[in-house]
């Protein structure tokens, strides 16, 4: 059984409250947009890190960590890329693989946009934990937390902070 913490889109931003959450966690995932490597820095020495790059991340970010992360967690087939849009809209570039080999738990960012919908199409359950840092559109910052448990996915929560927090 694993305890994970999974956040996105930080912008450089890292703070007590979701260092809080890091040290709750087994492992924590971060699904692109870092901004500042100091988040992940920060976060590694605290706890096993999975991450992707995003859009805005710079060359230093995209040597360190791949554009699309895809491993098994216990029992769990998971795959983590930063653009990777929705169930019926997914990313064009993803499509092809997806429909061959659909992993068990997708995980996306970059919207800012936190939603969890379980794809019947491709059986399974996409997650985007909405965004963790300050910069962006979005009025409260977000993250998930849950547990996977050999082949299950459970306790799911949703991580709410105030943006000025």
């Amino acid at each position: 059984m694993k305890k994970i913490l999974l956040l996105s889109d930080t912008h450089s931003h890292i703070d007590d409250t979701i260092l809080k959450y890091v040290n709750q966690a087994d492992e924590v995932w971060h699904a692109g947009d870092i901004g500042d490597l100091i988040v992940t820095d920060t976060i590694k020495k605290l706890r096993p890190l999975r991450a992707v790059y995003g859009n805005i991340d710079d060359a230093q970010a995209r040597l360190e960590f791949p554009l699309h992360n895809r491993f098994f967690c216990e029992g769990v087939d998971v795959w983590i890329t930063h653009i990777g849009g929705y169930p019926g809209k997914y990313n064009p570039a993803l499509k092809a693989e997806m429909a061959l080999n659909p992993p068990k738990l997708f995980i996306c960012g970059h919207s800012h946009i936190l939603k969890v919908i379980f794809d019947k199409k491709n059986n399974l359950l996409h997650m985007n934990p909405g965004a963790a840092g300050k910069s962006g559109f979005h009025q409260v910052r977000t993250m998930l937390r849950f547990v996977i448990d050999g082949e299950a996915i459970k306790d799911l929560e949703i991580i709410e902070i105030d943006k000025k927090g």
